[in-house]
């Protein structure tokens, strides 16, 4: 057995049927972060029913992060917590890569600093730019195998979509990526798109691997589907309601009317909070945070989304307190 599959094997054993917050960097009005206010946060997750933590995903801005303040981060994680860290890679918004090939340069410097660093897998944000081209595929499979020969480490492939920078992986380029013997899995966020994470779902399940949901507005249903872990922005601020869906589809012989009012709560969390403009969600997930006590208000800042509209943060504020209310977590 080679090495990587070695560890890639392990790491499915450990976080299949888990829960992984794509955690949030605490940032201050001025846009800087706010590393006393995320030392506290990553301490709280860390001690939350957590499979680990995923840092450096969009729900993080980690690719809009300069180089120092993405070590820090991963740095506060890794202090955290012994749970695996999977680190999002691609291309840095500081860099403008003129060529496909620089772009692949570019991911593959900052999956071996994430390695550097002490992250035990790498979620590999998909290069948009291959979608068009008609050896897109193979360069697609080609930048898997090089970031983790390179890194030295597990990968898991990303589905995202197209509002957020990805593209729609079609099922034969799932089922090529997960073929790779350092294949983790695949992570989808398709949004929306309940055919699309279908196909995605079938194309996925017959290798074994992760079989990875991300999908805030379609958690329930991707479980249904066939999902069997979880890497989700809603989990940033509201651990306890996500892993009480997962669970709750776990354990759905004992109690089947559980995964329904589980998957009902977090269903209104998250028509509150991902809507469009959907690149607000990371505000509205700042905000919930600061709600629950995780991180402060002060450090409840995305200056990279889109400017709120009034009264969203009350729509948030009145459905955290709807859910308290009625005594859910």
């Amino acid at each position: 057995m080679c090495k990587g599959w070695s560890m890639a094997e392990e790491l499915i054993r450990r976080l299949r049927g888990t829960t992984l917050p794509a955690v949030l960097t605490p940032m201050r009005d001025d846009g800087a972060v706010d590393f006393d206010a995320l030392d506290g946060y990553a301490a709280r997750i860390a001690a939350r029913p957590v499979g680990g933590v995923a840092v450096w995903a969009h729900t993080g801005r980690g690719l809009y992060l300069g180089e120092r303040d993405r070590a820090a981060v991963l740095r506060a994680w890794r202090a955290a917590t012994a749970k695996p860290v999977i680190a999002g890679v691609g291309v840095p918004r500081a860099e403008r890569p003129d060529s496909p090939e620089r772009a692949v340069e570019a991911t593959v410097r900052m999956a071996v600093a994430a390695a550097g660093l002490g992250a035990d897998a790498v979620m590999v944000y998909p290069l948009a730019s291959y979608a068009g081209l008609p050896d897109g595929h193979e360069r697609a499979i080609a930048l898997h195998e090089r970031v983790s020969a390179e890194s030295g480490l597990p990968v898991l492939g990303f589905y995202l979509h197209g509002e957020a920078g990805g593209y729609a992986y079609p099922p034969a380029l799932i089922r090529d990526l997960l073929a790779l013997p350092n294949a983790l899995g695949v992570k989808l966020a398709t949004l929306d798109r309940a055919m699309a994470c279908q196909d995605a779902i079938r194309a996925a399940e017959p290798s074994g691997r992760l079989v990875v949901t991300g999908e805030d507005r379609m958690f329930g249903p991707s479980l249904m589907w066939g999902a069997d872990t979880a890497l989700v922005g809603i989990a940033a601020a509201r651990v306890e309601l996500t892993t009480a869906v997962l669970d709750a589809w776990t354990k759905r012989d004992d109690d089947p009317a559980a995964f329904l009012r589980a998957s009902n709560r977090l269903d209104r969390f998250a028509e509150a909070t991902f809507h469009a403009p959907i690149e607000g969600y990371v505000q509205r997930m700042l905000w919930a945070a600061a709600w629950e006590g995780l991180i402060p208000a002060t450090a409840a800042h995305d200056p990279y989304g889109p400017r709120p509209a009034d009264g969203e943060q009350q729509r948030v504020v009145d459905v955290l307190e709807e859910l308290a209310k009625r005594g859910n977590a």
